[in-house]
C-alpha cells in the first residue's frame, strides 16, 4: 500500500489504472468505512483511499479544529484494503487564494443543509476535486449520509462524469447505533441514550408499514419522542428515495432522516422504506 500526499504523484501512480475504485473519507476509520472499502474491492482491481478532513464543509462553529486526525492508525487499518492511500494537505486540495465552488442542487439547503448553510456547497467542491484527481471508474459512499449520497449522485449525473457511484449500507453497533467518528465525543451517558434515535426510526418505519400515512404526524410524534429523552431535534422527515423530495401517500419507496444533537454531539441516522404495490 502506497500513501501519496501529492496529487502529481497520485496522478503519475494511477496513470495506467483502468479500473479504480475510490472511497474519499476524513480519517479517524472506524469499521463502517472499513466496509466501504471492502465493497470497493468489489467494484475495482485498484482501491484508492482518500483521508483529507475538508475545511470548506465545517461552519464556523463546528467542529473543524478538535475533528480527530488519526492518520498513523488509520493507514494501519488500511492495509489490505486499500492500494494507496491519497492524504493531501489543505494547501495541495486549494493552492489558490479564491477557491471556485461547486453549487450543488437545491436540496443541498433543506434537512442537514438547512442547520448546516454551507456545509454540501464544501462537500460537492472537495468530491468533485477529488473525482478529477483520482479519475475513479466507480466511487463508494456511505448511505448513513443519505442526503450527501443522493448530491453525489445528481452531481454525478449533472457533471456528465462516468463514474458509477455505489452506496454502502449503514454498519451499526450491536445496539443499533450507526456507527460515526463523532460518537467517540459522547460521554457514557449520552452513549447508553444515542440508541433512541435508531429505535424511534425502526417505531416509525413499523408504523408506515402497519398503513400509517399521515407522514407530518408520525414526523411530529418522533420528534417529541426524542425530545423527551433530551435530544435537541433538528428534523425527522419522511422522503421519496428517488429525488428526495416530502413523501406523499403515492410514494412506494421512502427513506426515514433524523438528525439530532445529544448533548454538544450532533448525530445522524436514516432507515429505509419499501412499501408493497
Amino acid at each position: 500500500m502506497q500513501i501519496i500526499s501529492t496529487i502529481a504523484e497520485l496522478r503519475e501512480r494511477l496513470g495506467n489504472e483502468h479500473a479504480v475504485a475510490f472511497v474519499p473519507t476524513m480519517g479517524n476509520l472506524h469499521e463502517g468505512h472499513l466496509d466501504l472499502m471492502r465493497l470497493a474491492r468489489v467494484h475495482g482491481s485498484c482501491v484508492v483511499a482518500s483521508i483529507f478532513v475538508n475545511p470548506l464543509q465545517f461552519g464556523p462553529n463546528e467542529d473543524f479544529d478538535r475533528y480527530p486526525r488519526t492518520l498513523e492508525s488509520d493507514c494501519e487499518k488500511l492495509k489490505g484494503l486499500a492500494n494507496v492511500v491519497f492524504a493531501p494537505s489543505v494547501s495541495e486540495m486549494y493552492p489558490a487564494q479564491q477557491t471556485v465552488f461547486v453549487e450543488p442542487p437545491s436540496i443541498a439547503n433543506e434537512l442537514c443543509g438547512a442547520s448546516r448553510p454551507g456545509h454540501f456547497r464544501g462537500m460537492a467542491t472537495v468530491v468533485l476535486k477529488l473525482f478529477n484527481i483520482v479519475q475513479p471508474q466507480a466511487a463508494v459512499f456511505g448511505k448513513k449520509d443519505y442526503q450527501q449520497l443522493h448530491i453525489i449522485r445528481q452531481l454525478v449525473a449533472q457533471m456528465n462524469l462516468p463514474i458509477r457511484i455505489i452506496g454502502g449500507e449503514t454498519v451499526r453497533a450491536p445496539d443499533g447505533l450507526a456507527l460515526s467518528s463523532r460518537n467517540q465525543y459522547l460521554s457514557e451517558a449520552e452513549r447508553g441514550v444515542a440508541t433512541a434515535l435508531y429505535q424511534i426510526l425502526q417505531g416509525t418505519k413499523r408504523a408506515i408499514l402497519q398503513g400509517a400515512r399521515d407522514f407530518e404526524q408520525l414526523q411530529q410524534r418522533a420528534v417529541e419522542s426524542l425530545a423527551d429523552r433530551g435530544w435537541r431535534v433538528e428534523y425527522v422527515e419522511v422522503r421519496n428515495k428517488s429525488d428526495m423530495r416530502p413523501a406523499d401517500r403515492s410514494h412506494r419507496e421512502l427513506v426515514i432522516l433524523a438528525a439530532a444533537r445529544l448533548g454538544d454531539t450532533r448525530l445522524m441516522d436514516n432507515i429505509e422504506v419499501s412499501l408493497a404495490d
